[in-house]
């Protein structure tokens, strides 16, 4: 079965930066568009970035523009997210995820928690 795990995440000051990886299995990862998306405390899940097979296009919500960067390996079958000059607004929990419509997610991990103050 489909299974997404994420690590890498922590509590930083803002305007550090932190990389999260995700190991995927279950599933033929090189085929698929993967997904990064968030939730904060109280908020509703936000779809923040996308990479297709092949890093062939990556897409960023604008909340995140220039400062994430979403990459994959299709050889070991990981997708990671490089969080630059992270802001307290940027606190949540990451998850990687697959077959995403918006914010919603057919598949994603447990999440790993991001917190920045200030």
């Amino acid at each position: 079965q489909v299974s997404l795990m994420e690590s890498g995440g922590g509590s930083v000051q803002a305007g550090e930066t932190l990389r999260l990886s995700c190991t995927a299995s279950g599933f033929a990862f090189s085929n698929y568009v993967m997904s990064w998306v968030r939730q904060a405390p109280g908020k509703e899940l936000e779809w923040i970035a996308l990479i297709t097979p092949r890093s062939d296009l990556t897409v960023y919500a604008d909340s995140v523009k220039g400062r994430f960067t979403i990459s994959r390996d299709d050889v070991k079958d990981m997708l990671y997210l490089h969080l630059n000059s992270l802001q307290t607004e940027d606190t949540a929990v990451y998850h990687c995820a697959r077959d995403c419509d918006r914010n919603v997610c057919t598949y994603q991990g447990q999440g790993t928690q991001v917190t920045v103050s200030s």
